[in-house]
């Protein structure tokens, strides 16, 4: 892989030494460059970990991060990648890598959505060339993150909003980072969502391309992972701790069309700053 940069990607894994999807699916879709995957010490299989992965295997304290992560309440449950999302930036710092991606273990591929004889069609892509785009996109606009999509984002296909306006203010499971510059993920879950909305009432920027999106596992379908806290706390509770993050610009309401289920709604008027263009400068 073309890049300047001291770049790796780094899986945020717990309890699925096995079944590392995401390592899997990037090596499937040509990915030359660094990688590892970050492991708590809690996770009593990660000495299975590192007798797979080896030194690609990289393991913190869930304790060293007590103090540096705001949970957002007083539970004692340790089993949430609130602490990873923090840890990736000091465990990359001390790696001398200035850029990463940061990504979860349940990637099954990474996609381009583009039109084509009135569809939406699908493209698997070459990380190799997509990731060094969007590093330079990055730096270039001085962004705090930037993410690819989930397949979510398009649906309603050649319809849907996201095709015609294809960039968003939000960042959701994939994230390109800048080792210095540390994402201040909060709350035990809806960790992504909090971020982005607090940050971007700060006038931080932060951006997805739906186009190029991230297909994962269907939520709570694994073992491992997030997967009993989602079913011990439910989506209520899940999108609620936005809310309590940004109330104004945060609710929670029923979502979906058949199947309906409750889940955080965004009012994006009260969230991100507009970006004007050019055009409006006075000269």
């Amino acid at each position: 892989m073309e890049n300047k940069r001291n770049f790796a990607i780094f899986i945020l894994s717990y309890g699925r030494a096995d079944n590392v999807i995401t390592l899997k699916t990037l090596k499937k879709q040509g990915y030359t460059g660094a990688w590892y995957i970050l492991v708590s010490d809690d996770d009593k299989t990660y000495g299975e970990y590192i007798k797979r992965y080896g030194d690609h295997v990289k393991v913190f304290s869930k304790k060293d991060y007590f103090d540096k992560v705001d949970t957002g309440d007083n539970f004692n449950d340790l089993r949430i990648v609130l602490y990873a999302r923090r840890a990736v930036h000091d465990v990359a710092s001390k790696m001398g890598i200035t850029h990463f991606l940061e990504l979860d273990d349940d990637y099954t591929s990474f996609q381009y959505r583009y039109p084509d004889g009135g569809k939406l069609k699908i493209k698997e892509v070459d990380l190799n060339k997509v990731i060094p785009l969007y590093l330079d996109l990055l730096d270039n606009t001085n962004s705090l993150t930037i993410a690819f999509g989930q397949g979510g984002d398009m649906i309603g296909g050649i319809n849907g909003r996201n095709v015609k306006k294809p960039i968003g203010r939000k960042a959701m499971n994939a994230f390109f980072c800048r080792t210095e510059k540390i994402l201040p993920f909060a709350g035990r879950i809806n960790e992504d969502t909090t971020m982005y909305t607090v940050c971007g009432q700060q006038g931080e920027k932060i951006f997805t391309y739906f186009p190029m999106m991230v297909i994962q596992k269907q939520t709570q379908s694994q073992k491992g992972g997030l997967t009993e806290i989602y079913l011990d706390a439910g989506t209520y509770i899940k999108s609620f701790y936005s809310v309590m993050y940004s109330p104004s610009c945060v609710k929670v309401k029923m979502m979906g069309d058949k199947h309906m289920r409750i889940h955080h709604a965004i009012q994006w008027a009260y969230c991100s700053p507009r970006i004007l263009p050019e055009s409006y400068k006075k000269r």
